[in-house]
C-alpha cells in the first residue's frame, strides 16, 4: 500500500535528530547534556498487540483477520497524508548472515523515536530496499481496540503499524518481533535473551542469558565478574551448532534505581550527552533522580554501544558455550540447577518469573509463566520449545536455571536470602572457569551446586536443606508437589510439545 506524507526528512544525521527531538514539548535536556522524554504510554501494549492473519491456529498471541489489518493500514495512510514524517534506514544485526535492512516512518512530533531507534540500528552502509518497515502514528486513536491503540504486525510482508503509542519500546520490538519470526522461518530460534563474554582470549567462554525484561538480564549480560564482557543486551538468534548473531548497536536499558555502583556499565552509557533517557524524574535544572517512581518504574536509557565499556560486537561472536534460563522467584528455585536438555526445552516453555513495569502494570509483581521469556513471538509458543531441544541435539552447550531473586521466602521473611547480583555473577563465572561441585536434586532430578567459589551463603544453593534446617521440610514438601503439579498441568495445555519436553518436570 502506498504512502503518500506532506513532507518527509529523510536519514537525518544524529544531531539532526537531536534538534527535531529537543523541539519536543514533552522533551528536556539533562544534567548530562543528553535529552529526557517523557510519554503517555510508559510500557508495552501487550493486549492491544495483534498479529494479522487469516490462519490464527498458527499463532497463541491474539489475532486480527486481514481484512481488518487493512482497514486499519488504510487509516494510517489516510493519517500520514496530511503529516510531516521522519524516514529512518538502519540493520538489525551486524552479521551478513542474519541482518535484516528496517525502515522506520513516524511523526516528525515524534522524532525522539527515531533518534533513539538510530542509536539501536547498525548503520544503513548501502542502498538496498527494507525487508522490514514500522510505520508509527502515535497520535492515531483507534476506538475499539484496548486503550483505543493498536500494534498491528504483518509477518508475511514485514510491516508493524503502531497507533496510538509513544512509547519507544513498540519501535524497537516491531523490528526485533519480525527478525524473531524471520529467524524461525529460517530454522533458528531467536531469543530474549542476552548475549556475553567471560574470561580473556585464552580461555574465553560465551554465555546466552534468557529472561524476562526486569528479572536481571541487563545485570547479568553487562558483569564484569571473572573477565566478563557484553555482547548483546536484548535478543539473539541461536542456530544449529551454537551458532549466534545479534541485533542491535546499542541497550534500552532499564535505570529505575539505577546507581554507579549497581550497574556501572549501564550507569556509565546512561550518563552520556549522546544517549536518550525515558520517563526518568528530573527537575527544572535538569537533575535526574534514578529512584523516583512517580510516573513510572518503568524509565529507560537508551544507548549506543559506543557508550558501554568493553562490549564486543555480536559479529565477532561466533557460538555459545552455556546458556542461562534466569527464573525470579522467591521460595524453592535454587540459585543454579543444570539441566538436561529435555528439562531445558521445559523450563524454557515455562518461563517461569515474577513480572516487572516492563510488562505494564498487569504484570508487575505478579508470578507470571512467559514461554522462553519471550513475549514477542508470534507463532505458537510450544514451537520456542520444540526448536530449542532441536538445536541443542547440534551443540554441546549446556543449559542452566538461574533464580535472580530469593530462596526460602519473600523479603519480608527474615528465613529467607536473596540472591545478590554478586551471588549470580559469581555463578556464571565459576560455570564459565569450572569449579562448581553438583549433585542431583531427589525432587525435581535436576543438579544442584553443593558450592561456588565466591559464594558464602549456601543456602542460597540448596533450597531443600534450607528449609529442612529451619524445620520447614513440610512446607518444602508442599511447595514441590504444588509446582510440580501446576507445571504438567501448564505444559500439557501447549497441542503441539513435544512430549519428552513435557514430561521433564
Amino acid at each position: 500500500m502506498e504512502i503518500r506524507t506532506r513532507s518527509a526528512i529523510h536519514n537525518p544525521n544524529p544531531e539532526e535528530l537531536r534538534d527535531l527531538a529537543a523541539a519536543q514539548d514533552t522533551v528536556g535536556e539533562t544534567e548530562f547534556g543528553s535529552l529526557n522524554v517523557t510519554t503517555q504510554v510508559t510500557a508495552r501494549s501487550k493486549l492491544s498487540t495483534f498479529i494479522a492473519t487469516d490462519d490464527p491456529a498458527r499463532h497463541t498471541d491474539p489475532t486480527i483477520t486481514r481484512s481488518e489489518y487493512d482497514a486499519i493500514a488504510r487509516a494510517q495512510v489516510e493519517h500520514l497524508a496530511d503529516k510531516e514524517v521522519v524516514v529512518l534506514d538502519g540493520y538489525i544485526g551486524d552479521h551478513p548472515d542474519a541482518r535484516v535492512r528496517t525502515r522506520l516512518i513516524i511523526e516528525k512530533e515524534n522524532a525522539n523515536i527515531a533518534a533513539k531507534q538510530q542509536l539501536l540500528y547498525f548503520p544503513a552502509d548501502d542502498d538496498a530496499e527494507p525487508e522490514f518497515t514500522v510505520y508509527y502514528t502515535p497520535s492515531l486513536a483507534v476506538p475499539g481496540y484496548p486503550d483505543d491503540r493498536i500494534i498491528a504486525v504483518d509477518l508475511d510482508a514485514g510491516v508493524t503499524r503502531v497507533l496510538n503509542s509513544d512509547y519507544f519500546g513498540e519501535s524497537k520490538m516491531a523490528g526485533l518481533r519480525m527478525w524473531d519470526a524471520l529467524m524461525y522461518r529460517r530454522g533458528g530460534l531467536a531469543m530474549h535473551s542476552g548475549l556475553k563474554v567471560v574470561g580473556d582470549g585464552v580461555a574465553r567462554r560465551v554465555g546466552l542469558v534468557v529472561g524476562l525484561s526486569g528479572t536481571g538480564k541487563t545485570t547479568t549480560t553487562f558483569s564484569k565478574e571473572g573477565g566478563g564482557a557484553p555482547v548483546q543486551d536484548d535478543y539473539v538468534a541461536l542456530f544449529p551448532g551454537g551458532k549466534v548473531y545479534g541485533t542491535e548497536a546499542g541497550t534500552f536499558a532499564k535505570v529505575h534505581g539505577l546507581t554507579a555502583e549497581s550497574e556501572p556499565a549501564v550507569w556509565h552509557g546512561a550518563t552520556q550527552r549522546r544517549s536518550y533517557l525515558e520517563n526518568v524524574a528530573m527537575d527544572a535544572c535538569g537533575t535526574l533522580d534514578f529512584h523516583d517512581k512517580t510516573h513510572t518504574e518503568n524509565s529507560r536509557a537508551i544507548i549506543s554501544a559506543e557508550d558501554i565499556p568493553g562490549i564486543i560486537y555480536p559479529a565477532e561472536v561466533d557460538t555459545a558455550d552455556f546458556m542461562l534460563i534466569l527464573n525470579r522467584n522467591a521460595s524453592i528455585i535454587p540459585a543454579v540447577a543444570r539441566l538436561t536438555p529435555d528439562q531445558a526445552a521445559a523450563y524454557f516453555m515455562l518461563g517461569e518469573t515474577t513480572g516487572t513495569s516492563a510488562g505494564g502494570k498487569s504484570e508487575a509483581g505478579k508470578f507470571l509463566r512467559v514461554p522462553g521469556t519471550n513475549p514477542f513471538f508470534a507463532y505458537r509458543h510450544e514451537w520456542q520449545a520444540n526448536r530449542l531441544r532441536q538445536l541443542l541435539e547440534t551443540t554441546s552447550m549446556e543449559v542452566f536455571l538461574l533464580n535472580t531473586g530469593r530462596v526460602g521466602g519473600p523479603a519480608d521473611d527474615d528465613r529467607s536470602s536473596k540472591v545478590t547480583p554478586a551471588i549470580s555473577a559469581a555463578i556464571v563465572a565459576a560455570i564459565a572457569h569450572g569449579g562448581i561441585e553438583w549433585e542431583n536434586d531427589p525432587d525435581f532430578d535436576y543438579q544442584v551446586a553443593c558450592s561456588v567459589p565466591g559464594v558464602e551463603d549456601s543456602a542460597v544453593l540448596r533450597p531443600r536443606l534450607l528449609y529442612g534446617s529451619q524445620g520447614r521440610g513440610d512446607q518444602y514438601a508442599e511447595l514441590v508437589a504444588g509446582l510440580k503439579m501446576e507445571r504438567a498441568e501448564h505444559l500439557a495445555s501447549y497441542q503441539d510439545l513435544l512430549p519428552e519436553i513435557a514430561a521433564a518436570v
